[in-house]
């Protein structure tokens, strides 16, 4: 049995891990903001979650390498939204859509390996990011 206290605690803590709609509009990271980050944060999830089934032998190997990519997105375009100039943060949109399109190669590579049998939804939210970093990237060149 839990205790109230207990269950409180528990309450905040998964509070704490999740957030809350509230908490990232009253955010001072700039990044939150962004539905590209949003979006490169569910791929992120999407790629984390079909890896795990890839054989054991791939572990160190497309496994790693698809999750780095994946990782990468999110990240730059924070670090690129925390930067003060446009010319930074282009910089770093540039990165993300360069680790984009490895990870668009390595979902082809696992597909010709067998490894991902449908790929349409992570296609789609793959495609769904590429439009949004495109036109972000766009956006942040022309504003010079």
């Amino acid at each position: 049995m839990v205790s109230g206290k207990q269950e409180a605690v528990s309450g905040e803590m998964s509070q704490t891990r999740l957030g809350s709609k509230r908490e990232a509009a009253s955010s001072e990271k700039p990044h939150i903001k962004l539905e590209v980050w949003r979006s490169a944060m569910v791929l992120v999830k999407m790629i984390y979650e079909v890896t795990g089934t890839f054989p054991r032998h791939e572990q160190f190997g497309l496994v790693s390498q698809m999750r780095r990519a994946a990782v990468s997105i999110p990240s730059n375009i924070a670090e690129g939204a925390a930067r003060t100039s446009r010319k930074e943060m282009g910089q770093f949109l540039s990165i993300s859509k360069g680790s984009l399109s490895e990870l668009d190669t390595q979902i082809r590579i696992a597909e010709m390996l067998g490894y991902l049998k449908d790929s349409a939804e992570l296609q789609t939210q793959l495609e769904r990011t590429s439009k949004l970093l495109s036109g972000l990237h766009r956006k942040v060149q022309n504003d010079d």
